[in-house]
């Protein structure tokens, strides 16, 4: 449930509790969606790149969940006030994550707010990411591990993770500038090239090896060109094999 339901007095008359219940229950008007564009295309295609990537690092896992540019409901002030943005990208851990949502409705799933959150910064947006977003992430949903990146900005990669203190402390980058995100064990970078025909500095996760995370695709086809490469080595293992055969009188085709 949100934080602000909480439960009827006890000893209350069954009109109290009733009245209590019709006043303080979940909202169930809920829109999912605004109609309002993304900034631009390719902090959509980002936002799916992130997704896409997360899916295929946890291919073998269901007990997380993983959303973008999808609506957060966390409390019945924020529906009042018809406040509905939710992060760019997000991740929420140890949850079922078999089904897909409209939403993340945070009284449905166990009161459970994200715990890794990605915004895509831009120039309309950057002030709010760093300030009203990074203090509600920061207090309200307590999420681990925040990160902001303006898509046409290879330079504007930040992070916080929440320590035990409740407040964010930036992230140090390393060598290489990516940014550790200890929720998902994964790296978060800058890397440059081309998708979708847009060649660009795209935000992109890194394993514990430092090994770029693969879309699918780039992972279906990295798989197929390793079984190609499997079945070359064995041909050349048996042409080999039939040379020296050869070379020894023998017909390696009666063998």
């Amino acid at each position: 449930m949100s934080p602000e339901l909480t439960e009827p007095l006890v000893g209350q008359t069954s009109t109290e509790t009733e009245d209590w219940w019709e006043q303080n229950k979940p909202p169930t008007d809920l829109i999912f969606d605004d109609g309002e564009p993304l900034e631009s295309n390719r902090h959509r295609v980002s936002i799916n790149l992130l997704c896409d990537s997360l899916l295929e690092v946890y291919r073998d896992r269901t007990d997380f969940f993983t959303g973008g540019n999808m609506f957060i409901y966390f409390s019945r002030e924020q529906v009042k006030n018809k406040d509905f943005k939710g992060p760019d990208f997000f991740a929420v851990l140890d949850v079922d994550g078999s089904y897909t949502r409209q939403g993340w409705v945070v009284w449905d799933e166990g009161g459970r707010y994200p715990d890794v959150i990605i915004e895509l910064m831009s120039p309309s947006t950057a002030k709010i990411d760093v300030t009203t977003k990074k203090d509600l992430y920061e207090r309200t949903f307590k999420t681990a591990d925040y990160f902001v990146y303006n898509p046409f900005d290879a330079n504007s990669l930040r992070g916080w993770h929440l320590e035990s203190s409740g407040n964010y402390e930036d992230i140090v980058a390393n060598e290489k500038g990516w940014l550790w995100c200890q929720k998902l064990n994964l790296w978060v970078g800058v890397w440059q090239g081309e998708i979708n025909r847009d060649f660009a500095p795209w935000l992109r996760f890194y394993d514990t090896e430092e090994n770029l995370v693969l879309l699918p695709k780039e992972a279906e086809r990295k798989r197929a060109d390793n079984e190609q490469q499997r079945a070359d080595n064995e041909r050349k293992r048996a042409e080999r094999l039939a040379a020296k055969l050869r070379e020894l009188g023998e017909d390696p085709d009666s063998i």
